[in-house]
């Protein structure tokens, strides 16, 4: 049984690289964001976007492809790292897949800490799936300048193509955008021809016009990606700072041209979820961004319920939720 397709994104006229800009003060001081405003937009959605049958297939695959499957825990072990880079190479059922038609169907890379960069490498030879490795004082930012910079050296030099570094969030709390533009342009600068995912902590940055102007500093700077937070805050991703994320994607694009992409991370364990921040990123970026180029989504348990729901699809039952998601 085969499911309906979503129209292939289109990247005509989208730079494969952000170069970054100038530090454009003045268009800082321009941002305002209305809270309850972005609140309401968001809390909308649920109602007014639904996706059914055939079609949510589709979307619930293009979710799966768009995962970072990551693996961040104190107790990371070489074990669970080869074990997380299989279930990325198939993370779906054999079975699922073929009644899916999505046998060739991977995960978006796989993120582990800098340590186990070369084991994952490894474990993932030939299977075209990048490693991304987090850095920069992962996951506060807090410890000295040159050992963040250090890090992320480190993990390109030990073979990641994606590097999530995390800002210090102090920059963002003071107002002082030189001082963090100057930052993330070393890190830039640092990670070489890495995708580079800047990590704003959105949970720790007070309010949301903080997160829109910490957005456009970055994507000044030249980040590939912005990125909602470490996982690890009290607060993680949600739809109303993915809003305003977006938002400021959109802009820096019109202003300039470069199109950056966005990244969710922390607490999204559930499809119904991971399609609600789909449908924003559609609504408020278009078809473009609905890819693995353009938009993330940073998990490790949601793979096993967009398994579940797609196993519904196909079979009209629902396995346990306690089912490893590759049987």
């Amino acid at each position: 049984m085969g499911v309906t397709k979503l129209r292939k994104p289109r990247h005509a006229g989208l730079p494969a690289r952000n170069p970054g800009v100038a530090l454009d003060l003045d268009w800082l001081a321009e941002q305002r964001v209305n809270r309850s405003a972005a609140e309401r937009r968001a809390q909308s959605l649920a109602g007014r976007r639904t996706v059914k049958k055939d079609w949510q297939a589709a979307w619930l695959l293009r979710a799966l492809t768009c995962i970072d499957l990551t693996t961040l825990d104190g107790g990371d072990t070489s074990s669970n790292v080869a074990r997380l880079c299989a279930k990325a190479r198939r993370p779906l059922r054999s079975d699922l897949a073929a009644a899916l038609g999505a046998e060739s169907l991977n995960v978006a890379a796989v993120c582990v800490y800098p340590l186990f960069v070369e084991e994952a490498c490894g474990a993932l030879a030939g299977s075209g799936i990048p490693v991304a490795s987090v850095a920069a004082g992962f996951p506060d930012g807090l410890t000295k300048f040159e050992q963040r910079l250090d890090e992320v050296r480190d993990a390109r030099v030990a073979g990641a193509q994606e590097i999530d570094i995390v800002i210090r969030r102090q920059w963002v709390l003071s107002a002082d955008w030189s001082a963090l533009y100057q930052e993330v342009q070393a890190f830039r600068k640092a990670a070489g021809d890495c995708r580079l995912k800047v990590i704003l902590g959105t949970g720790n940055l007070g309010n949301l016009t903080n997160v829109s102007k910490a957005s456009l500093v970055a994507m000044m700077a030249g980040a590939d990606f912005i990125k909602t937070s470490t996982g690890k805050e009290g607060v993680n991703a949600t739809l109303p700072v993915t809003l305003v994320m977006l938002r400021a994607i959109r802009h820096f694009f019109d202003r300039t041209g470069f199109a950056v992409g966005f990244k969710a991370a922390g607490g999204i364990r559930k499809a119904k979820d991971a399609l609600s921040y789909l449908m924003l990123v559609h609504e408020e970026l278009g078809t473009a961004w609905l890819c693995e180029s353009r938009f993330r989504i940073g998990a490790s348990g949601l793979l096993g319920d967009l398994s579940r729901q797609l196993e519904h699809r196909t079979t009209a039952r629902y396995s346990s939720d306690r089912r490893h998601p590759m049987g």
